[in-house]
């Protein structure tokens, strides 16, 4: 590696562990991002093998490409294009693994697995991430706090991509802990039995419906959450506020803007942004403007939202999906991540923050010397494939969480639903959606018809299209109960699917 990276990989970690955040994102702030990736460019040109024959395909000579604006026009990396269509090591710095000390495995939902070499190297950008969240948020510089990792360990990049992450922050010098159960519950109950007491907070991190599961699990076998001082770090799934609150009153949470955060992360380019306080109060405010969200987002769903640092990694938009480009072992180079959402300045979100009369973090319920960082934002989307059509209103998942998740529900559902459209014996379109029972819940009599009120409530609130297309008289939709781990609507092991058509 020492030959492809200039200072020398020990030097960087050394700085990495003897600088602080503070400095570290000051110090990214000084470097013109835009400048960096032609720079980067350059590098995968000259020592990327695969990536000189991607450019050759599309007739481009890397002497040409000189200015940013060149570099935008750049062909897309994809999965099928790239990253499929060359054998691994030549996608890699000096087309060789030589150097890269660990391997992670997405299937994504083709199943089909891919592998994404990298280096201890270039964990730190992440582990800068993690930083924010722990020092921003927790206060975890100044408390002792226990780290529990609940995202599944093994292949996957959850688990031990942020045990190792947490690792680099206790290494340089947070009174931290990191303990790894994996998402085994037993095993997660039995170290905050034994070792939270000995610490000031407890930080849980996992996928949004397990840390739920942990939560109501262990309150059921008589752990006393509140009593720990917890903190969430979440990723991989778009939760609503709703959802938000309800683990905020299961942990005692006093200050919601700083209990918790989520990461948008992917197995290809690790954590791309991370939830600050100030991200969560504008979410929290849009929640409650949904008005103001649908102008802002272009849509009746509301997104993760997220900052970002541009000199990690390198957000563009690409007809309403998302494009990244960042140093890694297999770098990336425009790469269509094709999430759906979109980035947002700055500066821009506080002038459309500014147009609908909030004009400081107090507004937004923010102390009044809170401080934030002045990073970009990034906003995503849940997948669009999962969206389904009904009286020509596209309902969205995220419209049908939001009535769910309300208290007197999600103490019998898991969350999980899904979402479909079905033709009655008299030919008319009825909205059909199945939920799944929390295990050994035997369900109230009345509890579809709760839930579907909930639900259309939240469509017609948060969804114009909903409000304005469908026949009143179809807008209630129709809920089938199905027990933990239905084989036909939730089958355990495969990736949740929100929609049928």
């Amino acid at each position: 590696m020492s030959n492809l990276l200039s200072p020398p990989a020990d030097d960087v970690f050394q700085h990495f562990y003897n600088t602080s955040a503070d400095e570290l994102l000051a110090g990214h702030q000084a470097i013109d991002p835009e400048a960096k990736m032609l720079a980067l460019f350059k590098q995968c040109a000259a020592t990327v093998p695969a990536y000189r024959h991607f450019l050759a395909t599309h007739g481009i000579n890397p002497a040409d490409i000189n200015s940013y604006q060149a570099f935008q026009a750049l062909p897309l990396m994809g999965k099928a294009d790239y990253m499929r269509a060359y054998p691994l090591p030549e996608r890699c710095l000096g087309g060789s693994l030589a150097g890269a000390d660990r391997v992670a495995v997405s299937s994504g939902s083709t199943g089909q697995p891919t592998f994404w070499p990298r280096s201890a190297l270039y964990e730190l950008d992440v582990a800068l991430r993690f930083e924010q969240v722990f020092h921003d948020s927790f206060r975890a510089h100044e408390r002792s706090t226990l780290a529990v990792v609940c995202f599944a360990l093994g292949n996957w990049v959850g688990g031990l991509f942020t045990t190792s992450c947490c690792w680099h922050l206790a290494r340089k010098g947070y009174p931290l802990m990191v303990a790894t159960p994996g998402n085994n519950k037993a095993e997660i109950f039995r170290v905050v039995r034994e070792m939270a007491p000995h610490f000031s907070q407890l930080v849980l991190l996992g996928y949004p419906p397990f840390v739920k599961d942990v939560l109501d699990a262990g309150a059921a076998e008589g752990i006393d959450w509140p009593s720990h001082k917890p903190k969430l770090v979440f990723a991989g799934e778009v939760f609503s506020e709703e959802w938000r609150s309800l683990m905020g009153q299961r942990i005692g949470s006093a200050s919601p803007y700083h209990d918790s955060a989520s990461l948008y992360g992917t197995a290809d380019g690790g954590v791309l942004g991370n939830e600050t306080p100030l991200s969560i109060a504008i979410r929290c405010w849009l929640a409650d403007h949904p008005e103001a969200a649908r102008s802002l987002f272009g849509e009746s769903r509301l997104p993760t939202l997220v900052q970002y640092d541009p000199t990690s990694r390198f957000f563009e938009s690409h007809q309403g999906t998302l494009v990244v480009s960042g140093e890694n072992t297999v770098p990336l180079v425009r790469y269509h991540i094709a999430d759906q959402g979109g980035v947002i300045s700055y500066a821009d979100i506080w002038q459309f923050l500014n147009g609908h009369g909030v004009q400081s973090v107090v507004d937004l319920g923010l102390a009044s010397d809170f401080q934030p960082r002045q990073l970009p934002f990034v906003f995503v989307f849940g997948r669009a494939d999962f969206t389904v059509s009904y009286y020509g209103a596209n309902i969205y998942p995220e419209n049908v969480t939001v009535g769910l998740e309300q208290a007197n529900i999600m103490a019998s559902v898991t969350g999980k639903f899904v979402l479909e459209t079905q033709e009655s014996e008299t030919g008319d379109s009825e909205l059909h959606i199945a939920v799944e029972l929390l295990p050994s819940i035997t369900p109230d009599i009345g509890l579809p018809a709760l839930i579907a009120s909930s639900i259309r409530a939240q469509l017609l609130r948060l969804n114009s299209e909903f409000a304005n297309y469908t026949p009143t008289e179809r807008q209630l939709p129709l809920i089938t109960l199905y027990p933990f781990a239905d084989p036909g609507y939730f089958p355990v092991g495969v990736k949740h699917r929100y929609s049928r058509r």
